[in-house]
């Protein structure tokens, strides 16, 4: 017997050490995560989009005030070319994203990303020193905005819009979709919520760039694989589908109704309980205060109905504590800003894009490829042939 094959894994691999990071991590029982060595929460509501961006990739933030902010206006002209994206480069990627309109915005992600990849000469990371490696890794998560608003154009039968890397990162996204002038509660709401989200331990969409940069492939194939994983509805289609529950129940008077027949149906509640958090979600208390801050109609029905859904759980499964986790809010927050639904994956995707990137980084620094064993299940083997 294969030695190997003795050592079982939990199912998805739960609970199993597979790699050393030193970019982030979730505590789930303590309701806390962060990165490197800041609390994340405490990142999203001080600090800009950007300087997280640094933290995440280069492992320190850069000096933001005093004589040394001179290291942060660096950093944002260096962010800001990469916001800039070559207008050779636009028209190439919007020609092959026309080809195909009706694809959803996802789809065109990747085949986007694929495409810059082999326009600006991204090369194999193994064959790659770390300055080409952090150059294209900046590239590739500054394109995703651009990419992101030109895809929904291209599905809407619009014309792209010119990045305006002067807005920032998130006012240039902002202006990309809608075409507005980003008020300067948008891009605060919504920087929190990217912020939030660039990393959350070896996720599937995460692990599964890291096993691909293992192997010594170029960066783009790393996030494509990655967009890949995202796109899969267990793992990052949530916040359109918790705002279409909000939708569905309507009013606060019905929420508890609504989710007693849920849950009669054996359905899951979109928007409550996390796989990691045995408790609060600490995005989400977050987002709550933003969208309360943001106020409308849609913020209102979510605080109500969030109360309402809490106790009915904590009636239905008194013994594990279902919260509120980091998708309820963060549908409110970006319909707030004036995302549309179509959107919300893709947006989460452009800020898991720099936390992605990184993690790509550091696996490219070591030299062993992922290769676990299977356990075989047939029928035993060898057998003679019919």
């Amino acid at each position: 017997m294969n030695t190997l094959n003795t050592l079982i894994a939990a199912p998805g691999l739960a609970g199993v050490v597979v790699a050393d990071t030193a970019i982030g991590d979730v505590r789930g029982d303590e309701g806390f995560f962060h990165y490197r060595q800041y609390d994340a929460t405490q990142l999203a509501e001080h600090r800009t989009f950007e300087q997280v961006w640094h933290l995440v990739l280069f492992g320190d933030l850069p000096a933001a005030d005093g004589a040394q902010s001179t290291e942060d206006a660096a950093w944002t002209a260096r962010t800001q070319r990469a916001l800039a994206v070559d207008e050779t480069i636009r028209t190439a990627v919007t020609q092959v994203l026309q080809v195909t309109p009706q694809a959803d915005v996802m789809t065109m992600l990747r085949t986007g990303v694929s495409v810059h990849g082999s326009l600006v000469g991204d090369a194999a990371l193994w064959d790659s020193d770390e300055p080409a490696k952090e150059q294209i890794a900046l590239r590739t998560a500054g394109f995703l905005p651009w990419l992101v608003g030109a895809a929904y154009a291209v599905r809407t039968g619009a014309q792209p819009r010119t990045p305006r890397p002067e807005l920032g990162y998130v006012g240039n996204y902002l202006w990309l979709v809608t075409g507005a002038e980003p008020s300067a509660d948008a891009v605060r709401a919504l920087s929190r919520y990217l912020c939030l989200t660039v990393d959350h331990g070896f996720n599937a969409s995460t692990f599964t760039a890291r096993v691909v940069a293992s192997t010594g492939a170029d960066l783009s194939g790393c996030v494509v694989a990655a967009l890949g994983a995202l796109s899969g509805p267990l793992h990052g289609g949530a916040p359109s589908r918790a705002l279409d529950a909000l939708d569905e129940i309507g009013s606060a008077d019905r929420a508890e109704q609504w989710a007693r027949d849920r849950l009669a149906a054996g359905e899951r509640l979109m928007g409550f309980g996390h796989a990691v958090y045995r408790g609060l979600d600490p995005r989400s208390e977050l987002l709550k205060r933003t969208a309360a801050e943001l106020g409308g109609a849609t913020a209102e029905l979510a605080l109500a109905v969030e109360d309402t859904v809490v106790a009915v759980l904590d009636e239905h499964k008194p013994d594990r504590p279902l919260r509120a986790n980091v998708e309820y809010y963060a549908g409110v927050v970006m319909e707030s800003c004036g995302l549309p639904r179509e959107l919300f994956t893709p947006t989460f995707t452009m800020s898991r894009t720099v936390g992605w990137t990184a993690h790509i980084l550091e696996q490219s620094r070591g030299t062993k490829i992922f290769r676990p064993s299977s356990r075989y299940v047939g029928p035993p083997a060898p057998q003679p042939l019919p």
